[in-house]
């Protein structure tokens, strides 16, 4: 039987060089890799021989004769992905001797230049934590990790579910990455206030910045900012324990909350807020967080989407997670008609439209309940005398001809006192450094900060301040390989500054 990639894949692509029989696509080099939900093996080609399984730093991948009930369906959604569906198996029947492109095996080379190189890489999240990995493959550099924050790790510990044990245990990873004698990671010190840029640029010959994108898009709308309405991203932050947010006011004492955004995060947090409290009890939820959610009088979690199913934010695995796994998951037949006359080729979406099906088509269930919502546009803050949120008006829309959003005519509104906003994220702008405010990224040429198309000198950047925030976990690997790959190409052209004296002044600062 062959092994299955499941719900819990991070995309990194280990599992994708380990595989001997390159059967795990997409592989970093085809061109769907960034954009794909997860990573998938083919049944055909698996001989089952388990390499990946060590490989993979989050568990996801498990022989198909021991996968679990509420992940038996990733069998199937591993196969389609290398199997024509409907017409199109008629039309292009499946070559048994057919070999996808191989990805190749990059082995570590010896530099062309012997001399140390000291690295500081600004932040210690995912993209850190594989730049600083791809970097201490070579013996003569050292790197130093600065992290504002007491713990490292960044969305890998205060971003992921707490209940998503397996995708959290990519730390485990970190920690041996950080635990290099090579590795040098300085918590509670943040660059721009503790110590400058141009101060740790002075230290170390090339600096890389993977600050991430730390705060979310802003939601336009009438009393956005009043009380009541808080957005997706602290709320995950108040449950997962992170300092910025440990005394976020959370009014959980309405029956409804409405989540506006339905991706990943939307569904998590929808998730969280609707589970029975001691089942969270034995995760990483933060104390002060399951003690409100004792006491929550949270019933139904309304998850709005502007458009159609189709056009859905959250991901099949996602998904899976909650028709599989005993969540009260609530979806209105109406609500799919406009899916029902699309031509879909896409099998990751196909696959998504027909579990909304099967949830449709599910009979009601009592408990707390997630409701998503498609269609719906919000369109003002309802508040009260004080100034605080009490609901939600929103607007039935439609896709139009040109594929924009159109308002129907018709509107209600949502009662609920907690509207969270889960529309996206944004990098902000790095003082001494040039910056895309359009787009919320820095500048660069494949991981080389540029100023008006000039390289700014031994800075480079990596994460979601380099590609905008897209992608998992492990799709910050391939992206901090190709950053490290420039700078270290710089550093055997001889391009990167040579070390200065003021090096040890910023030294001793830091302890």
């Amino acid at each position: 039987m062959p092994h299955v990639v499941t719900q819990a894949c991070c995309g990194d692509a280990s599992c994708v060089y380990a595989c001997p029989v390159n059967c795990i696509h997409p592989t970093p080099e085809e061109p769907g890799f960034g954009t794909s939900e997860m990573l998938y093996i083919d049944p055909a080609t698996c001989v089952d021989c388990g390499a990946c399984v060590s490989a993979c730093p989050v568990g996801a991948i498990v022989p198909g004769h021991r996968l679990p009930d509420e992940q038996a369906r990733f069998a199937d959604i591993n196969a389609a992905h290398f199997e024509p569906a409907g017409a199109d198996a008629a039309r292009f029947p499946v070559d048994p001797s057919r070999r996808l492109p191989l990805a190749p095996i990059d082995h570590p080379r010896r530099l062309a230049a012997d001399s140390p190189l000291s690295v500081g890489i600004v932040g210690s999240g995912p993209s850190a934590m594989y730049a600083a990995d791809e970097l201490l493959r070579h013996p003569q550099v050292s790197v130093t990790v600065y992290e504002r924050l007491d713990r490292p790790f960044g969305l890998a510990r205060f971003g992921v579910a707490p209940d998503h044990l397996a995708t959290r245990s990519v730390m485990r990873l970190f920690d041996d990455i950080a635990g290099h004698p090579r590795c040098d990671i300085r918590l509670g010190v943040a660059v721009g206030t503790d110590v400058t840029l141009d101060e740790v640029r002075n230290r170390h010959q090339a600096v890389i910045w993977a600050g991430g994108a730390p705060t979310d898009r802003r939601l336009d709308l009438e009393n956005a900012t009043a009380p009541g309405v808080l957005s997706a991203t602290a709320l995950v932050g108040w449950y997962n324990g992170h300092p910025d947010h440990t005394d976020l006011d959370v009014d959980l004492s309405s029956s409804r909350a409405v989540v506006i955004g339905n991706g990943n995060v939307a569904l998590d947090v929808a998730r969280i807020l609707t589970a029975d409290p001691e089942s969270l009890a034995d995760t990483t939820l933060a104390p002060r967080a399951l003690t409100a959610l004792r006491s929550s009088a949270i019933e139904e979690v309304v998850v709005l989407g502007r458009r159609g199913p189709a056009h859905a934010a959250f991901t099949v695995p996602e998904l899976v997670g909650l028709v599989d796994t005993g969540v009260n998951l609530v979806v209105d037949t109406a609500d799919l008609a406009s899916a029902a006359e699309l031509v879909i080729d896409d099998v990751t979406t196909r696959t998504k439209l027909d579990l909304l099906a099967e949830v449709a088509g599910r009979p009601p269930a009592d408990g707390p309940r997630i409701r998503l919502a498609f269609h719906r546009a919000p369109a003002a803050i309802r508040v009260d005398n004080d100034g605080r949120a009490t609901g939600l008006a929103v607007d039935h829309t439609r896709v139009g001809a040109s594929g924009t959003v159109e308002s129907t005519g018709i509107s209600e509104t949502i009662e609920t006192s907690l509207v969270l906003t889960s529309i996206g994220y944004r990098g902000v702008a790095v003082p001494g450094l040039p910056f895309d405010d359009t787009r919320g990224v820095i500048p660069h040429d494949a991981g080389r900060v540029v100023d008006h198309d000039t390289p700014v000198p031994g800075v480079y950047v990596t994460g979601w301040i380099k590609r905008g925030p897209s992608g998992f976990i492990g799709t910050n690997k391939t992206d901090s390989a190709e950053t490290v790959g420039s700078l270290l190409a710089d550093y055997e052209a001889g391009r990167l500054p040579a070390a200065r004296p003021a090096r040890r002044r910023v030294l001793s600062r830091l302890g």
